[in-house]
């Protein structure tokens, strides 16, 4: 079995995991029973390895296209021959009871003509390091082993394969459908009845009503609508239920560079998410996500380091630790090795943590409700930390491998801390050290602008004393630190905008977060442009416009062309490569943000200035 690019997937979950299927039928990614669980399908880390969950027609030829069934995150994906057309319906029942089980529904219909299908489930326990035995009967198969068991559930008869999975063949004629059901297996074998087409469609219609409610409430109502409620569709899939945490992704181990070493696990909640995930979810009238996603943030307030900061990260849960471990038994995507679970980086120091926190702590005051005292005491431990370390070395927004530095975005994000902070205290007429916050703030300001600022370049650079741009330095106008029109900021605009070979970080109106080849960030091998970034400009241009029409019109061009980029469903991985293809871990929540608020403010200015 080859591997599918990246994009040639859809995604579907139930809010505590997902799993990516496949535009030829095969659920290759799937954790269970939560996003941070050990997969059970991982082929698409190892197609030999890895585990994964086929119905395919039984016939060479065919053609299948993907959709989402209307404003929900059911996907069908359909099949094309001569004799007939057949579906396969994938979606994950939502039942938020506190004891209800995840389930996997696979519908798999004929709608036109007589079409002949195989079955392959072969789950891979524990990223294929746990043994199972496989048990037959007249409901399906139980798949058990040490730590987890399953159980698929279906009325069409399984056979053993030789590789601890289960396989079958059948025809269906129009008009009929063959049901497929994964579990969580209890001890009693009979416990769940073999659901029947009636059973899978009131299943389907409580999940479609579940989406078409949610979808509903977006208050969104511009230009592109369709690609800011799939983006927002896709944040809620990404949201852990329990917690109210938003994953990064929720992949591991998919590539940044073909074949290289720049494979991460993002299957955890960054504070970095915090401003940006609040901001983009008011923006569009969620505000119920919002609070959940603050309650989650306070509590890790009240769990500082002993010397007073933050982890740069957590668990979905909360938990703090998340060893990185490679495993080497696993070949990667197309030989993207090494496969890492968990993160080292939540051991980073990165300073910029407390602006975003801060930030979002402040819209959330201010859109949302007042935040409470004992919040506020943790806060000011923050800040006065802030105050003590923002003159050091950290690691910076992208995490690098590479060693500490004076990273730009860093300082100014700590000026952003301070700056929210003496704020607030000033809405709330809270208790604050103000004099040494506000000496602090002006001298950030003072320093960047001095050693930040590159005149050779005529440009905000990525750290002090270098020659090298950084596409995070675009998020300036967007927190107050300088005005969208101050020259300084339309110079740092133009040199992103030049192309990489001379010099900037623009190809093809998209946008690398640094260059490789300038900066060394630790680690073996290219990016791809980095599609978060490209958002950002479009958002930095439309907010310089003011004057400057053309800039706008600039902004719609970039904005509308990076839409091209998204796969035949409306998703974006992390990154994309030079041949369009999605890199990196897929779906990517900061992208669809990104998405997000850019489209909310290029669509405001567009109609302020009364252009169509």
């Amino acid at each position: 079995m080859a591997y599918l690019p990246i994009e040639h997937h859809g995604v579907i979950g139930n809010m505590s995991t997902v799993a990516l299927v496949g535009i030829d039928g095969t659920i290759d990614w799937m954790c269970f029973p939560r996003f941070d669980s050990p997969a059970v399908f991982a082929s698409i880390l190892d197609h030999a390895k890895g585990g994964h969950f086929c119905i395919s027609p039984d016939v060479k030829g065919a053609n299948s296209k993907q959709l989402y069934w209307p404003d929900t995150n059911i996907l069908v994906t359909r099949f094309f021959t001569a004799d007939g057309v057949g579906e396969i319906i994938d979606f994950m029942p939502i039942e938020l009871r506190a004891n209800a089980r995840p389930r996997l529904v696979r519908r798999v219909n004929v709608v036109r003509g007589a079409m002949a299908f195989r079955v392959d489930c072969r789950p891979a326990f524990n990223f294929a390091r746990d043994e199972h035995q496989v048990v037959l009967s007249s409901r399906g198969a139980a798949f058990r082993s040490a730590a987890l068991s399953l159980k698929l559930l279906t009325r069409i008869p399984l056979h053993h394969d030789q590789h601890g999975g289960v396989n079958a063949s059948f025809t269906l004629h129009e008009g009929e459908s063959a049901i497929f059901l994964l579990e969580e297996a209890g001890e009693d074998p009979a416990a769940n009845p073999v659901p029947g087409p009636h059973d899978a469609q009131l299943l389907f219609d409580i999940t479609v009503r579940y989406w078409r409610r949610w979808i509903s409430r977006c208050t969104y109502r511009g230009r592109w609508r369709e690609i800011v409620h799939r983006s927002a569709l896709v944040l809620k899939l990404l949201t852990y239920a329990p917690s109210g945490a938003i994953v990064a992704a929720p992949t591991a181990g998919l590539p940044e560079d073909l074949g290289g070493e720049r494979n991460w696990d993002y299957r955890f909640t960054w504070v970095r998410d915090a401003a940006f995930t609040l901001y983009a979810l008011m923006r569009i009238g969620y505000s119920e996500e919002a609070v959940a996603f603050m309650n989650w943030i306070e509590a890790r307030c009240h769990e500082l380091d002993p010397d007073g900061s933050l982890q740069i990260m957590y668990g979905i849960d909360g938990r703090h630790k998340l060893e990185e471990e490679i495993l080497t038994h696993l070949d990667g995507y197309c030989g993207s090795r090494p496969v890492r679970i968990g993160n080292a980086a939540y051991q980073q120091h990165q300073l910029d943590i407390y602006g975003e926190l801060m930030d979002s702590v402040y819209l959330y005051n201010k859109y949302g409700a007042p935040i409470s005292y004992e919040l506020w005491k943790d806060l000011q431990k923050l800040l006065n930390w802030v105050c003590e370390h923002w003159h050091l070395e950290d690691h910076g927004i992208w995490e690098t491998r590479g060693g500490a530095r004076h990273f730009v975005y860093s300082k100014v994000m700590c000026w952003v801390a301070l700056d929210r902070g003496l704020r607030l205290a000033d809405k709330r007429s809270f208790p604050a050290d103000r004099d040494r916050w506000l000496k602090c703030r002006d001298a950030i300001l003072e320093e960047v602008m001095q050693h930040g600022w590159n005149p050779k370049r005529k440009a905000f650079v990525q750290s002090y004393g270098s020659d090298s741009l950084d596409a995070a330095n675009l998020i300036m106008p967007m927190v107050f630190f300088v005005s969208p029109t101050d020259p300084r900021m339309l110079s740092t605009l133009r040199e992103v905008m030049r192309s990489p070979s001379k010099g900037g970080l623009t190809a093809n109106s998209m946008v690398a977060r640094y260059n490789t080849r300038e900066f060394v960030d630790g680690l073996k091998g290219e990016e791809g442009a980095f599609n978060m970034c490209t958002f950002w400009l479009v958002e930095a241009l439309t907010r310089s416009a003011h004057g400057a029409p053309e800039r706008l019109q600039e902004a719609r061009l970039i904005f509308e062309q990076m839409l091209g980029y998204a796969n035949h469903l409306g998703l974006y991985a992390e990154e994309t490569g030079p041949r369009g293809e999605a890199r990196g871990n897929f779906p990517q929540a900061f992208t669809h943000l990104a998405l997000i608020s850019a489209a909310f403010n290029l669509d405001r200015s567009l109609g302020s200035q009364g252009q169509g």
